[in-house]
Formats: structure tokens, C-alpha cells, sequence
């Protein structure tokens, strides 16, 4: 008599392969491992969303990356920036990042860019071959030019739109930017790609929780930020997460 659960069992392989790599090769498969192996990928903004986003790449097996942020570990960055610690306050972030990178995988191919995005350095930026694109700036302006030259560059690119006034990581959402709702930063987002003729080709990542707009401060407009809401440790994480498993679901 046929045994399903004897069948599962011995169709099951043993696992001869302990290298830290092993269990991402048991569920992509060598092929795909080694593509991941094989690609750059830059981050831009080293931040609770990007900080994770980047880390979760390196920790998937992406070989070549480059990371961008000008800013310094602030206190207030401790609630949910993977390179914010006491030890490390007032330490660049790419700093901080790279050391923590390298230690997952020290054969990652890593540059650094410490600075901060702004319109007339993206060109620059984007000029080296890059297999996917993280946006995870928080200010309108320089996203907004980023996500344009991606475009007009033909580079895959995922943006995420707002983490802050939220809560609930179950309402997060991935798709093409088209499709994002209740969120006031991708509605900016949109309504600026439309005045220069895009409409649809970004992966977006968004919350579909509406945002507690009580939560909101302004700040001194540095960098093109005007504003921030409040935020909690696990959803600039979740959203981070979001974007590494577009990148990864993509390349792989």
C-alpha cells in the first residue's frame, strides 16, 4: 500500500553542504544562488529601510553591492537603523554598514558611497552597471530624479514608498507604482513621474494602513526633507525586507 509520508521521507536528501550559503542554495537552487552571486545591486539610503534591505541582499548571497548615504548614526536613529547603536553614534552609516556587510560575506564586493543624493550627483551614481536598483530615500526631490534616471537608463528599480505612521506590517504591499494606494509619499511620488511622462515600469513597495498623521514633525528641510512621521522598529525593517525579496525574487 502506497505510504505518502514513507515517500516524502525517502525522497528527502541529506543536507552535505554547511557553508553559510546552504540553506538559500536547499531553497533557490545552485543556479539561481550563483546568479545572485554574480549580480550588483545598489542601495541607496542606508536607513531602516535600506539598512535591512542591504543586509538581507548580502545575507541572500548577492555578490557586488553598492550602498549611498551622507548621514551620520543620530540617536533617534536607534529605533530602527540596523547601523544605529550607542557605540555608534556619529559614525557615517555606510561606515558602520560595510563593516557589518563584510562580516557576513567577506568576499562581498563592496563600494561605498558617503553621500548624500541630490539631483546633479545621480548621474554619477547610476553610471556604473547595475543589475537592480533600491531606492530607499525618504525625500521627494532626489527620489523622484533617481527613479527618473533609472528609468531613462532602463534600470529594474524598486522604490519604497512611506514606513513612517504605520504599524501593521500584514498591509504591506509590492507591485508596479501604479498600483500603490493610501499613501500619501507615493501619491507625490506619482504625481511628479506624471508631469515628466512615467506612469507605470517602477516596482513600488507600500503600506495600504492608513498613516497616523498625528505622528507627524516637521524638521529644518535638510536634504530636501521637509517632514517625517513617527516610527516604529519593525516596519522599516518589513518594508526593507519587502524590497530584498523583489530584488531577489527578480535576479533569481
Amino acid at each position: 500500500m502506497y505510504d505518502p509520508v514513507n515517500d516524502f521521507r525517502n525522497r528527502l536528501q541529506p543536507m552535505t553542504d554547511s557553508s553559510w550559503q546552504s540553506r538559500t542554495r536547499l531553497l533557490l537552487g545552485d543556479e539561481a544562488a550563483d546568479r545572485l552571486q554574480r549580480s550588483h545591486v545598489l542601495v541607496v539610503g542606508q536607513g531602516g529601510v535600506g539598512s535591512f534591505a542591504a543586509e538581507f541582499l548580502v545575507r541572500a548571497g548577492v555578490g557586488r553591492m553598492t550602498i549611498v548615504d551622507g548621514d551620520v548614526v543620530d540617536p533617534s536613529n536607534r529605533n530602527r537603523q540596523l547601523p544605529a547603536l550607542s557605540s555608534t553614534e556619529g559614525r557615517f552609516k555606510v561606515d558602520v554598514m560595510r563593516e557589518r556587510l563584510q562580516d557576513i560575506n567577506p568576499d562581498l564586493r563592496l563600494i561605498v558611497m558617503k553621500d548624500f543624493i541630490t539631483p546633479d550627483k545621480v548621474d554619477r551614481i547610476l553610471a556604473p552597471k547595475y543589475d537592480f536598483v533600491i531606492d530607499a530615500i525618504d525625500s521627494l526631490t532626489p527620489k523622484v530624479f533617481l527613479l527618473q534616471k533609472a528609468v531613462e537608463r532602463g534600470l529594474p528599480i524598486v522604490s519604497s514608498m512611506g514606513a513612517g505612521g504605520k504599524t501593521d506590517p500584514t498591509l504591506i504591499r509590492t507591485g508596479d507604482i501604479s498600483e500603490s494606494q493610501k499613501c500619501s509619499l507615493a501619491r507625490f511620488v506619482r504625481k511628479r513621474l506624471h508631469r515628466i511622462g512615467i506612469r507605470s515600469g517602477i516596482s513600488a513597495v507600500w503600506s495600504l494602513e492608513e498613516t497616523n498623521i498625528d505622528s507627524l514633525m516637521y524638521t529644518d528641510g535638510t536634504n530636501f526633507k521637509k517632514s517625517a512621521f513617527g516610527t516604529v522598529s519593525y516596519l522599516p525593517a518589513a518594508f526593507g525586507g519587502a524590497c530584498a525579496s523583489v530584488v531577489v525574487r527578480a535576479l533569481s
